[in-house]
């Protein structure tokens, strides 16, 4: 029962930016970023998704990410300075977000979804967005 408790509360703490995982046009760059907007208040599922996406990049592309290739970061919407970095990306509202070229991949539904409860579904998430990209380079 604690357990369920925990898990709903979890649910509802956050304001994560709500939508299916999409696409659209950015700036042409042939480096992966990975972005995880936040603002300073941060619950529990809030810490997992960027501590998740984190371990996920280190195990799945630690070459890439040694090299540049791939890059994470983590952005405080909170601070004045992230305000064009959250334009250029589109991002309203927390969220977890891969970019590449072209593309902006939305994984803040599945980052929520998964992160706390089932890490290895956000890793295989992670990976399905990024292994694309990767290959057509």
């Amino acid at each position: 029962m604690t357990m369920v408790m925990l898990l709903v509360m979890g649910s509802f703490s956050c304001t994560a930016q709500n939508g299916q995982k999409k696409e659209s046009a950015v700036a042409v760059d042939s480096k992966i970023e990975v972005y995880y907007f936040h603002f300073t208040r941060r619950c529990m599922t809030c810490n997992a998704v960027e501590s998740e996406t984190k371990n996920a990049l280190q195990l799945l592309y630690p070459e890439q990410l040694k090299n540049g290739a791939i890059t994470f970061t983590s952005i405080n919407l909170d601070d004045e300075g992230s305000k064009a970095v959250a334009q250029k990306c589109k991002a309203a509202g927390q969220g977890l977000l891969v970019m590449a070229g072209d593309k902006r991949i939305d994984l803040t539904s599945q980052g929520f979804m998964y992160a706390v409860n089932n890490p290895d579904k956000l890793k295989q998430e992670i990976k399905k967005a990024i292994d694309p990209l990767l290959t057509s380079k």
